[in-house]
């Protein structure tokens, strides 16, 4: 199990086909503390019918776009 899979899940539950989420919002839902390992793991959001957009540094914010 990744350790992003709260959040993968709740991603592909969300309902909504593009979506922005901020990192204390993603922090919140997966339950630890966002990262840069976030970079590595986020291609396992594929599996979910998902994909990681932009991520935004300047203003902690990550886009997620339906595949």
């Amino acid at each position: 199990m990744s350790k992003y899979e709260p959040l993968w899940m709740w991603i592909r539950d969300n309902g909504t086909d593009s979506f922005m989420l901020t990192f204390d919002e993603i922090e919140m839902i997966a339950g630890l503390p966002m990262d840069h390992s976030f970079l590595n793991y986020k291609k396992e959001l594929l599996n979910y019918g998902f994909r990681v957009g932009k991520i935004s540094l300047k203003n902690k914010t990550v886009i997620f776009e339906k595949e």
